[in-house]
């Protein structure tokens, strides 16, 4: 993130390449042209162990950098303990670096961000969604897809277990929603699930006449 503060843009577009070591990695980085970077440069930077330049790709500047992380980091982000798709490419800030992913299920991401917590590494979620790719869970049970958004989110959090590990005004934050608009989503989504599955059954129907 020193490589951005110094940056006239602030930011960089970065993409991990390979671990060669359990404390090294390889970046691809992307720089604005206007920064006007040279390997030198980038190998000013105490983090930074190698440094190549890949000519130009999309209008920017293309080096191939080796970074030695700290320790705390190279143990949260190591490669074996996640599987998830990087979407794009990360955007790296002074402040941190945002990434899109793609998790098998939402517990898969709770779990990668329980573990940074546990390391001292502050994880936000900025938003979620669902992948509407195969069997449309939401439209099998007539939710919207809002509903469906925040009865997942709710279940991965722990909403529903007793004691409940998260409050609705945690899950309005995550979500960016108020916290009366967050106990509505989740009642309207439970009602219509209720009404999905008790309305398909005849036997229950017919006892409730």
């Amino acid at each position: 993130m020193s490589l951005a503060k110094s940056l006239e843009s602030n930011q960089f577009e970065c993409v991990h390449g390979l671990c060669l070591e359990h404390d090294s990695r390889v970046f691809v980085i992307y720089l604005e042209p206007m920064e006007d970077r040279s390997e030198d440069d980038l190998l000013a930077f105490d983090e930074v162990v190698e440094a190549t330049a890949l000519g130009r790709s999309s209008g920017k500047d293309v080096f191939q950098i080796t970074i030695e992380l700290e320790d705390i980091v190279s143990e949260a982000f190591a490669p074996e303990r996640f599987t998830a798709t990087q979407m794009e490419p990360t955007v790296v800030t002074p402040e941190g670096w945002y990434e899109k992913k793609l998790f098998q299920n939402y517990n898969a991401f709770n779990g990668m961000r329980t573990r940074c917590e546990e390391y001292g590494i502050e994880v936000e979620l900025v938003s979620i969604s669902q992948n509407q790719s195969g069997d449309d869970e939401s439209s099998q049970y007539g939710l919207t897809d809002r509903q469906h958004e925040a009865l997942t989110l709710a279940i991965g959090r722990g909403y529903y277990e007793s004691p409940r590990q998260v409050s609705t005004e945690e899950l309005a934050e995550e979500m960016g929603i108020s916290q009366p608009s967050m106990s509505s989503l989740l009642r309207r989504g439970e009602r219509q699930l209720l009404t999905s599955a008790l309305g398909s059954q005849p036997q229950i129907d017919s006892l409730s006449r």
